[in-house]
């Protein structure tokens, strides 16, 4: 230990520091290039409030909301990284060419659009450990840039390969294809999204046609992105189609069903047999549909339950839709009286009651019917008119109950019980004449 902290040890150790400095470091080359690096920083220091304030309009013009929104101001917070990588990069293509070389300025630059593409991913990506591992990705990208180790560690992952027919696989095209795959697969959803989002805003369009384009352009772009990744690493899609639609013919024999819900789903989207919003009775269930997708139709009942029906079951059961052509329900509600009682009197009391309530329309006008003579009263039905089922029918009905049972208490009429007559017959007529009596 005394040796190696001896002063001769020293003393040749500052001076191969000091010869490396010398030669390597303190070189005109390399002080050109650092004196271009301070002098894109000051300029981009300069021009980043003007460039900050052109965002911030842009950001008032675009809204608060949205990834536009996000990513204008993700640029105004990192603008003056932004400007400086601009600036270092035209500096580093002018100066690759000339005897000073750019070694140093290509070292800012691997790190400056390291630290660019890091501030990013928080945009592009959502989830927090593919954030990090872009990241991570990028960080490595640019430290082996640095040490100009990019390059071997490339060329390393492309001699491990394998050869399948004449086609040459490597890990170096896996890389690169499942980068590839990963941005344009989203670029393919940000498109859709945006395409939903202005058929959405469309007035034109029926909200069947609305869903219908937009699962269809999901679809597209979807397979748009699969198609160009697979052509990109050099596959054969020729060979690829020929595996496929095998490969789709198994699949669609053991996935009837969900091929069936499929097409049953585009079925429904064009026919417009039903459509979001609408109020449809399906077996036992009743509610309005509040999505329709690829493969089922979220249905919200009135107590908040979420029904998730097959496609295929709206197509082959029959479908009570509350809404197809317009909105207007008709509700019985069926009522009895006291055969003591006036049925017309009773008839214009329940008119008034189901007046008053908000949601019965005027339009059609309420009827009120007496559908006959039951065992214990006099029976009569209300019909009356609403034009937003969505809202509920029990509670409709409640309300005009409710009214009529305050007018006819008010008006003296009777609700009457069931009433029934018990005829007993004695023992004697019943079972023929009886023994005496023991003594």
């Amino acid at each position: 230990m005394t040796n190696l902290f001896s002063p001769e040890k020293l003393e040749v150790w500052l001076a191969r520091i000091r010869d490396w400095l010398v030669q390597d470091i303190f070189v005109m080359a390399n002080l050109i290039q650092l004196g271009g690096v301070v002098l894109a920083l000051a300029l981009a220091y300069v021009a980043a409030p003007a460039f900050r304030r052109i965002c911030a309009r842009l950001v008032e013009r675009v809204g608060a909301s949205g990834w536009v929104a996000r990513a204008l101001q993700e640029v105004e917070e990192n603008v003056l990284a932004i400007t400086w990588l601009a600036l270092q990069w035209l500096m580093y293509v002018l100066a690759s060419g000339t005897p000073l070389g750019g070694d140093l300025i290509e070292v800012t630059v691997s790190l400056l659009a390291a630290w660019v593409v890091i501030q990013f991913t928080s945009i592009l990506i959502r989830d927090r450990a593919l954030r990090r591992t872009a990241a991570l990705l990028a960080w490595t990208v640019a430290a082996l840039n640095v040490v100009d180790l990019l390059a071997p560690v490339m060329r390393i992952l492309d001699s491990s390969a394998v050869q399948i027919g004449g086609f040459r696989l490597s890990v170096m095209v896996v890389l690169k294809g499942l980068a590839l795959f990963a941005l344009l697969l989203w670029a393919a959803l940000l498109a859709s999204r945006a395409l939903e989002r202005r058929l959405g805003a469309s007035e034109r369009l029926s909200a069947s046609v609305k869903v219908l384009f937009g699962q269809l352009s999901k679809i597209i772009f979807v397979s748009v992105a699969i198609v160009v990744s697979l052509a990109s690493v050099g596959v054969d899609l020729t060979a690829f189609a020929v595996f496929t639609g095998a490969l789709g013919v198994g699949i669609g024999l053991g996935l009837q069903k969900v091929v069936a819900n499929l097409f049953s789903g585009v079925l429904l989207l064009m026919d417009h047999s039903i459509k979001p919003g609408d109020v449809i009775g399906v077996g036992k269930t009743y509610g309005w549909i509040n999505f329709m997708g690829a493969r089922y139709v979220s249905v919200i009942t009135r107590d908040g339950t979420e029904h998730l029906i097959p496609n295929e079951t709206l197509v082959t059961t029959p479908v009570e839709n509350w809404s197809y052509s317009n909105d207007l329900v008709r509700l019985k509600i069926p009522i009895g009286i006291s055969y003591k009682c006036d049925p017309r009197k009773a008839i214009a009391l329940i008119i008034e009651a189901a007046g008053d309530v908000s949601r019965v329309l005027k339009e059609p006008k309420t009827v009120v019917l007496m559908k006959g003579f039951g065992d214990s009263s006099v029976d009569l039905e209300a019909r009356i008119w609403i034009n937003d089922p969505r809202n509920g029918i029990s509670n409709v009905k409640s309300e005009v109950l409710l009214r009529v049972w305050d007018r006819f208490h008010a008006a003296g009429i009777e609700i009457p019980y069931p009433q029934r007559d018990l005829h007993i017959r004695s023992n004697s007529a019943s079972f023929g004449p009886q023994p005496p009596a023991a003594s």
